[in-house]
């Protein structure tokens, strides 16, 4: 038996030895049949049509910072980024979408090296003595012990296999991308929850206030009516009044409720033990974006670089296709031992065969040509869909540029509006309360005011929301330099067989591969 395993780790060392020296022949002749690659220049404005207060007037050298959400200087906003960061579900399922397709990507690499194999066998066969037709001075019993091993490699003359690889390349990048997009998109979303929120406090404070004015205005018409001064009209109209407003107050604090639930869900915590503490102002934060030319925006967007990386893949695609009219070559050998014993050092005991194959289909009716012509239709769909992309980008900044303008002007106009309808209450109030005025005067005054109120602070809303848009459009401190590159992609050396629970981090992405259950408490906020 031990020179059964000494033969078994001489066959093996020498199947090692095969794959090691085979890669040299990658100096082999190889094509690469995918056609030049070039994304597209467009010719884009030197400058954004809009305008915005926090956009710097001049272009600055300066780039968004990846933490933009510290602009507002809202501690509440930076721990809720920071917890949806650290534990979003969503956001680390990205991640591990990422280390899928860079493992692909050493799927695909593995099929242009020579792979080889080692096989052991032993078997032990009886006859029956009263076999029909058994030969004379055949015996009835027989065993065998065998081992052997296995070498193939493709040469890949066309680079098909290559190509191959490259796509998957191409495709990890792509997904790398994808995570700066959901990144960026929950950083948003996390803002915007966060200010729509804040707009539904101002407002909840505002009908507070208002419905213990309307309290207090029903009390003087009940005890005017009481003393015949006012008419049951009057204590009808201001009824109406405080009920309607009273309704509105319960519909914003549900939908704040909502909204509330749907940020707890964002940071990884169950609705029931996630609070955000009231505030009774909107505040707009003033700070200013360095502004980019539109030129740098296609640099800046994670959503177009990866589309520019799915052009990439179906580039290689094309090659991968051409080279299916081209022979294909394969190479192969294999041997070992076999013997009725444990003799298998004897050479009469050795068996061994090599060879090779070239295989060129002649005609499929159309097949490879179809596949070809596909290809490239794909490629030029791919191109359609990133310039499709890019407009879209523009479109996003140049709303929200001319938005956040305009709701700025709007709001401070709004403020205007507000104290004069304060105003305007006050001296109806005291006209009322002297007689000189009517109760529908005073209440279409009181709901003047409330209504301008209510409008400062939905306008103010939008804006809020309208600046995280900008900062999303324009990429949030994102950065193509962030991508990582080819060499960065590998998660795992040729011939290393331990630390494969996950690969080291690339382009700034990691994930949770040794404790994935640390965010399984939804009861409480994990910041690291």
């Amino acid at each position: 038996m031990s020179r059964l395993l000494r033969s078994c780790r001489r066959c093996s060392s020498g199947l090692v030895l095969l794959a090691l020296s085979l890669p040299a022949c990658n100096w082999f002749p190889a094509a690469d049949l995918a056609p030049t690659y070039d994304p597209p220049q467009y010719v884009v404005p030197a400058s954004w049509k809009g305008a915005s207060p926090f956009v710097e007037a001049k272009p600055s050298d300066g780039e968004l910072r990846p933490d933009w959400w510290k602009l507002f200087n809202d501690p509440i906003l930076n721990r809720l980024e920071e917890q949806a960061m650290a534990a979003n579900p969503d956001l680390q399922a990205a991640a591990e979408r990422f280390v899928q397709a860079r493992d692909m990507m050493m799927k695909a690499r593995s099929q242009y090296l020579p792979h080889a194999g080692l096989g052991l066998g032993a078997s032990n066969n009886r006859q029956s003595e009263n076999a029909l037709f058994r030969p004379p001075n055949i015996p009835i019993q027989e065993s065998t012990v065998s081992t052997g091993g296995l070498a193939s490699w493709e040469p890949d003359f066309w680079s098909a296999l290559r190509n191959a690889t490259r796509v998957e390349l191409y495709r990890a990048e792509e997904r790398a991308a994808d995570f700066g997009l959901a990144r960026l998109s929950l950083q948003a979303e996390i803002g915007a929850n966060y200010f729509t929120l804040r707009g539904y406090d101002a407002q909840t404070a505002i009908y507070t206030q208002s419905i213990e004015l309307y309290q207090q205005s029903l009390n003087l018409v009940k005890a005017q009516f009481a003393g015949a001064i006012a008419s049951a009209l009057d204590v009808a109209r201001v009824e109406s009044l405080l009920f309607s407003t009273e309704t509105k107050l319960a519909q914003i604090q549900g939908q704040r409720q909502v909204t509330e639930q749907a940020i707890s869900v964002l940071v990884n915590m169950a609705p029931a033990n996630f609070t955000i503490k009231p505030v009774d102002d909107l505040r707009v934060a003033v700070f200013a974006i360095p502004r980019t030319i539109p030129a740098t925006l296609l640099e800046r967007r994670p959503d177009i670089a990866g589309m520019e990386r799915q052009m990439a893949q179906a580039n290689r695609a094309i090659g991968i296709a051409r080279a299916a009219f081209f022979p294909n070559v394969r190479f192969s050998a294999g041997g070992g031992f076999e013997d009725s014993g444990f003799n298998l050092l004897a050479l009469a005991n050795s068996f061994w065969s090599y060879g090779s194959t070239v295989s060129l289909p002649l005609f499929q009716g159309g097949y490879r040509r179809a596949q070809l012509q596909q290809a490239w239709s794909a490629y030029r769909e791919t191109e359609d869909r990133y310039r499709s992309t890019v407009l879209n980008a523009f479109r996003e900044v140049e709303n929200n540029l001319s938005l956040t303008n305009r709701l700025t002007l709007a709001a401070n106009r709004q403020d205007a509006a507000v104290g004069a309808t304060l105003r305007t209450q006050n001296l109806t109030t005291e006209l009322y309360q002297g007689g000189l005025a009517s109760s529908l005067e005073l209440i279409y005054a009181q709901v003047a005011t409330l209504s301008a109120r209510i409008d400062s602070v939905l306008i103010k809303a939008d804006l809020l929301r309208s600046s995280v848009a900008l900062i999303r459009a324009l990429g949030g401190g994102w950065n193509r330099n962030q991508l990582p590159t080819d060499d960065q992609i590998q998660p795992f050396n040729t011939f290393q067989y331990t630390d494969l629970d996950k690969p080291p981090p690339a382009g700034g992405i990691d994930v949770n591969a040794r404790n994935n259950s640390v965010n399984n408490d939804l009861t409480k906020p994990f910041v690291p």
